[in-house]
């Protein structure tokens, strides 16, 4: 472990933590997140944004030094109630720039206002809405963090239901089970750097709205259900210590032919700390690798 990641982990542990625990309000969280990545995550040098819709939704287009015709459609995390394409601007732009290759974030309608399936629909209006662009399913490359990482998944499952698989995916510390059947949630509770266990009951009833818990395995929330014909290339990465660490590892049963990556004593999404924790710039630049080899059989074609 870097020292970086040592001070990463006394002040997630001692900060971060208490204080998503004592976030009660959406809107309050939400401006704290937006406050907390503009201090922190920095935007590479030469990265354009531009604001956009993409199939009805908005979101930012994020370049550097573009070289190919390939997209990547990514999904912020939050827990489906903040987080915006603002506050993962710089992580966006980080693996623009490692890869040439431009990224989506879309802005999907977050909880408790707009209640499940509204981030679904709109990740998918937003992938529909790239095809009729012109881009071609094969030059797609999904990603996302966390929440974000499982509506990601969530979208891969409904596309390969449909015949339409797109060129691969990547997802960091992927929420993926809200029927909260993981160990992890348990065992690592006192070892999470960021997340609180003990508010995911009440940010899953958010989440659901007037729907009921049993219905938290719907595979549109839930891609630990799904099943996912003819997959295409997917990894998936998560911390020993982090409580959605089974999240992740479950989702073997359901990609066998995954990457399943499972780091050290790191913090949830710890990409989002490039630029200073080794072990993010460790984990895109693999990231980058990935996603451009998922690219190449289109780019040749």
């Amino acid at each position: 472990m870097s020292w970086q990641a040592r001070v990463a982990r006394f002040v997630g542990l001692n900060l971060t933590r208490p204080s998503l625990a004592r976030q009660r309000d959406p809107r309050a969280a939400r401006a704290h997140f937006e406050r907390m990545a503009r201090r922190f995550c920095r935007l590479p040098p030469r990265s354009l944004l531009l604001e956009a819709e993409e199939g009805g939704v908005p979101g930012l287009w994020i370049s550097n030094q573009p070289q190919d015709d390939g997209v990547i459609l990514y999904f912020h995390g939050g827990a489906y109630l903040m987080g915006s394409p603002r506050t993962h601007a710089a992580l966006a732009a980080s693996l623009a720039q490692r890869t040439g290759t431009r990224v989506f974030v879309a802005g999907y309608r977050l909880a408790p206002e707009h209640p499940f399936p509204a981030a679904f629909e709109d990740a998918l209006a937003a992938y529909d809405g790239l095809v009729r662009r012109g881009h071609r399913p094969e030059s797609i490359v999904l990603g996302g963090d966390s929440a974000g990482g499982g509506l990601a998944l969530a979208l891969l499952g409904h596309l390969c239901r449909e015949g339409r698989v797109p060129a691969g995916l990547f997802a960091f510390s992927p929420w993926t089970d809200l029927t909260f059947s993981g160990a992890s949630l348990v065992t690592n509770a006192s070892r999470d750097q960021v997340l609180p266990a003990h508010r995911l009951t009440e940010t899953r009833a958010q989440i659901l709205g007037g729907a009921r818990p049993a219905d938290a395995d719907d595979p549109r929330l839930s891609p630990l259900y799904a099943i996912f014909p003819a997959a295409p290339p997917v990894l998936i990465l998560a911390a020993e210590t982090e409580i959605l660490r089974d999240d992740a590892q479950r989702m073997r049963g359901r990609l066998p032919g995954a990457e399943i990556r499972i780091a050290g004593d790191l913090p949830h999404v710890w990409p989002m700390l490039h630029g200073w924790l080794p072990e993010a710039d460790d984990t895109l630049d693999h990231t980058a690798r990935f996603i451009l080899s998922c690219l190449r059989p289109a780019a040749e074609s």
